[in-house]
């Protein structure tokens, strides 16, 4: 076994620590301090110095299609897995999947699968049941079964609210789903949210508000996301976190429409908001499809989803000067604590050695997850059996 010693780090918790050495080990963060620690010359050490680099924890992208998604206009529509790479080249080490519109073709069952193998190619996934429609798609016929009894199943998601492609589903359904997920939660200790696809229909997030004043689920269980693609229903996520909820803003490629936020001015409007900054979380939508339509409902064009667009939103907004202690917790330690990943999300000892490397423009250096490189000084390390076409 390998350890490593990463020097002259500038450390950020996420918040900022200052100049440290951290030590990895069996996947772990085993040490953190300002000096050089004295190790036995019998064993196998790495020493890799940042040279005064920032070291932040891996980024956590709670909103993935990693089965890929679309299928919006036939079958070739369909948008393929999405690579090992992709993720671990933005920054990624930690991903939840999640099926979209096509709960149909494409299952729980192999959602599952496709999150397993992420791990065995040496990240961290999990996924959620279900899909867009109610009722909804699980492996076991029942959403707390499935959470309570399968192991890369946390939730339940993304459930479509306020989009044509919706099931329309009524308010008895939205309890009687969020009161499973809830109920799964407490007793795995998972995270037990209902995460919520938001069309940009009218009723915006109605449907939750109403939730909320008539039951007794915790607002934390109800977790909306895409909130940034019209202003309008920006603004309801804000009332929304302020009731307790986490909002989730999506990195969608910037169309420059006048009625939505980019996901760095949505991140920033949030935080000078002065809503709660700890219910704010980024995710990219990866791989999935990312559909224009008219009004009969036909689709137009389409882009699709990458992993990327979390570091570039980050890039993004550190560029512009923002510290980056106020906005790294929307890409870590935020979505850490609403799926209740314990060892994410932070630089701590005891936590995952999952870490990112940040040159001084931002740029991606280095990325290490469960104490493996997977990009080292930019270059990518490490590949998923059938990437690049190796069949």
């Amino acid at each position: 076994m390998t350890l490593h010693l990463l020097t002259n780090a500038d450390v950020y918790i996420p918040q900022p620590m200052g100049r440290a050495n951290v030590l990895v080990a069996a996947g772990k963060i085993v040490w953190i301090g300002t000096t050089i620690p004295q190790l036995d010359s019998t064993l196998s050490v790495q020493v890799t110095d940042v040279a005064g680099c920032r070291l932040i924890p891996g980024l956590i992208d709670g909103h993935a299609h990693i089965t890929g998604g679309g299928g919006e206009s036939g079958f070739s529509s369909r948008v393929p897995p999405v690579p090992l790479s992709r993720f671990t080249s933005a920054g990624v080490t930690t991903v939840v999947g999640l099926l979209g519109t096509d709960d149909t073709v494409r299952t729980t069952g192999s959602l599952v699968a496709q999150a397993r193998a992420l791990c065995e190619e040496g990240i961290t996934a999990f996924c959620h049941t279900g899909g867009y429609h109610l009722p909804p798609t699980t492996l076991t016929g029942s959403i707390r079964d499935d959470i309570v009894h399968i192991d890369r199943i946390i939730g339940v998601g993304e459930v479509a609210i306020s989009d044509h492609r919706s099931s329309q589903p009524v308010m008895e359904e939205v309890l009687r789903v969020a009161a499973d997920a809830h109920v799964a939660g407490l007793m795995t200790g998972k995270a037990g949210v209902l995460h919520l696809h938001l069309g940009d229909g009218p009723r915006g997030l109605q449907l939750i508000r109403d939730a909320l004043d008539i039951s007794e689920i915790p607002a934390r269980v109800f977790n909306p996301t895409h909130i940034n693609r019209r202003k309008a229903l920006f603004d309801e996520a804000l009332e929304l976190a302020a009731r307790g909820c986490t909002v989730d803003i999506t990195a969608f490629p910037e169309t420059h429409s006048d009625d939505e936020w980019a996901a760095d001015q949505a991140l920033m409007r949030y935080l000078d908001s002065g809503a709660p900054p700890e219910r704010v979380t980024l995710s990219s939508d990866g791989g999935g499809c990312l559909p224009v339509f008219d009004a009969q409902g036909t689709m137009l064009h389409s882009d699709v989803g990458c992993p990327s667009a979390l570091s570039d939103t980050m890039r993004k907004l550190l560029l512009a000067g923002h510290p980056l202690e106020r906005v790294l917790p929307a890409f870590t330690q935020n979505v850490a604590k609403l799926l209740r990943l314990r060892g994410k999300g932070q630089i701590q000892v005891g936590a995952d050695a999952d870490l990112v490397i940040l040159d001084p423009d931002g740029v991606i250096r280095d990325v290490m997850a469960l104490g493996q490189w997977h990009v080292y000084d930019y270059t990518q390390c490490v590949h998923s059996q059938f990437e690049g076409g190796r069949l």
